[in-house]
């Protein structure tokens, strides 16, 4: 008797096992990877180590994507991911043609989550707050950002909101991701702007971003494994 024809689990089954759980060692050490790349980028930060953070920086979303495909990732939270890596790699350079560069990058990554955050209803309390977050901010900054950059800045800070609002309609994770991704952002802009900063302001700046993007791509994953089993259920 051949293998194929043995009693037992079919062999097309094995193979679909053996398959899932490839992906889950995959999904492991690429999640693993993630953690390892984000504690030493932020000891670089820390450490005032810039070239620590210019090897570790560019490596953090590639493997933030890796785990995400292991975990059956839709296109558009592989592509908000990998904008955001875009837009990662352009802030390594000190130049305003590179800022507007990595925020337009941004930018497209958090119309790829809009997209894919739906038309689920946001809580109008949240929204409200929300809006008077982003006036109050822009508000204040106007007269302090530089004059070229004041309409980029407002126009990216309300795509922004608009993201960060709108992931709350997925649940507790992905809500509280936008909202750090909006901190991030608005860390960010102050220090455009010369405001005062809080000491070592680029750690604080990666720590929120990339507790934000993590927040958001679980906090998809986990919405769309609920759906599934739903289906499955029904």
């Amino acid at each position: 008797m051949s293998t194929a024809e043995s009693p037992g689990r079919p062999a097309p089954a094995r193979a679909d096992g053996r398959a899932s759980a490839g992906r889950e060692r995959l999904g492991r050490a690429a999640l693993a990877g993630f953690a390892l790349a984000t504690a030493a980028d932020l000891g670089s930060l820390l450490a005032g180590w810039d070239p620590g953070h210019l090897v570790f920086k560019p490596l953090l979303m590639p493997l933030l994507v890796a785990y995400a495909l292991t975990r059956g990732a839709p296109r558009l939270l592989v592509a908000a991911l990998l904008f955001g890596w875009g837009g990662d790699l352009a802030l390594l350079f000190d130049a305003e043609p590179a800022f507007l560069v990595g925020m337009g990058s941004f930018a497209v990554g958090h119309v790829c989550y809009l997209v894919l955050f739906g038309k689920r209803p946001a809580n109008p309390l949240l929204a409200g707050g929300y809006a008077l977050a982003l006036l109050g901010t822009v508000g204040l900054m106007w007269t302090d950002l530089p004059a070229d950059l004041r309409i980029p800045v407002a126009g990216y800070s309300l795509l922004l909101t608009a993201m960060a609002l709108r992931s709350s309609a997925l649940g507790l994770r992905a809500g509280l991701g936008g909202a750090l991704f909006l901190l991030s952002d608005t860390l960010i802009a102050t220090g455009v702007a010369e405001w005062p900063q809080l000491p070592r302001p680029d750690f604080w700046i990666m720590a929120t971003y990339l507790a934000a993007q993590y927040l958001l791509a679980t906090g998809v994953l986990a919405a769309g494994q609920a759906y599934r089993r739903e289906v499955v259920r029904d």
